[in-house]
């Protein structure tokens, strides 16, 4: 079992064993050959995202951010030091996504993300206000499963999904105890369709977005 932890650079990552979940900061992996690098986040060419609960760390704004980390320290599992550097860290997650030649980025937010209220409602009106910004971006296709889908829902937890230049992909799934990172196209392949079957029955682009304003505007 491998998961991932943040990388120290570009392209330098770690491979590690039994990191919970919720301390995982980026899709970065290494085997222990030497020079073979498995998937770095920044050098994805097309990343495919589920969340749920919570907004995903790359839509998030710095207050939201912020909110979701010190809910960790309010809890005790970190201290606020921590919290301080996962802040820092997405902000540069965040802007190594600002390039020439950006990655597509395909993001899949359970209804629940919208509607779960972490820090406060200027904060969750901020929230909302930059995914419509974000949305705008050709590069970003952001979309709502809505919790009429029930029983539909492909994903419980997170996934991610990176395709990186040479087409490969590398998928990340979490379980309640750890993150895992796979390549094995027995793996892969199965999640990859689950998702673009998640990707068709999620709201459009156009609705979700709709769905997104109303939510912040306080319409029905």
């Amino acid at each position: 079992m491998l998961v991932a932890q943040r990388p120290q650079a570009a392209g330098q990552v770690r491979e590690l064993e039994g990191v919970p979940a919720e301390h995982v900061d980026v899709m970065a992996l290494e085997r222990r050959e030497p020079g073979q690098v498995l998937v770095a986040e920044v050098e994805a060419v097309r990343t495919e995202l589920f969340d749920v609960g919570l907004i995903p760390g790359l839509l998030q704004t710095p207050e939201y951010a912020r909110a979701v980390a010190y809910g960790h320290v309010q809890r005790g599992s970190i201290a606020p030091e921590q919290a301080d550097e996962r802040v820092a860290f997405l902000a540069e997650r965040q802007a190594a996504l600002v390039r020439p030649r950006p990655p597509m980025v395909f993001v899949v937010m359970d209804e629940s993300c919208l509607h779960q209220q972490v820090g406060g409602p200027e904060v969750m009106d901020a929230q909302l206000q930059r995914l419509e910004e974000m949305a705008r971006l050709p590069n970003w296709i952001i979309q709502v499963a809505p919790f009429s889908l029930g029983a539909r829902r492909a994903f419980y937890l997170p996934v991610n999904l990176l395709t990186l230049a040479d087409r490969s992909i590398v998928a990340y799934a979490e379980s309640q105890a750890q993150g895992r990172v796979e390549r094995e196209t027995s793996f892969v392949v199965p999640m990859l369709t689950t998702y673009h079957q998640l990707q068709g029955e999620a709201l459009s682009k156009a609705a979700s977005v709709a769905k997104i304003s109303q939510l912040r505007k306080g319409t029905p």
